[in-house]
């Protein structure tokens, strides 16, 4: 059986978007509380009946959400314009080698909004 499982982790930063027209108020500094699903993507083996401890996703995840709480996302390597869609991707590149079944990361920078990068 394939099936897709979603672990969620949130951090509080700042940032501004230098990719915005002067006066925009996303070029402003601001913040968020960013949330982060992190999905993964594969065969349930039938002799456990799950495809992965959650706990193996949140022991990956962990120091992502250190490096990137509390900080000013654009004073971060490959973060200097820190867009949702930039920061799914930037997200992937971190976890992907230690997460073989990562199938996406998708960035919630509001309620409303996030952004989805699935590694392509």
């Amino acid at each position: 059986m394939k099936i897709a499982l979603t672990k969620t982790f949130g951090f509080e930063a700042a940032h501004f978007l230098p990719c915005f027209p002067e006066g925009h108020k996303c070029r402003r500094m601001h913040g968020h509380s960013f949330k982060i699903d992190v999905v993964v993507e594969g065969e349930v083996d039938e002799s456990k009946g799950y495809l992965i401890d959650f706990a193996e996703v949140k022991a990956v995840t962990k120091p992502i959400e250190e490096t990137l709480d509390h900080r000013v996302l654009n004073e971060i390597d490959g973060l200097e314009n820190p867009t949702a869609e930039m920061l799914s991707k930037w997200v992937w590149d971190q976890l992907a080698p230690s997460l073989p079944l990562l199938a996406c990361v998708r960035v919630h920078e509001t309620c409303t909004s996030s952004a989805e990068y699935r590694g392509n």
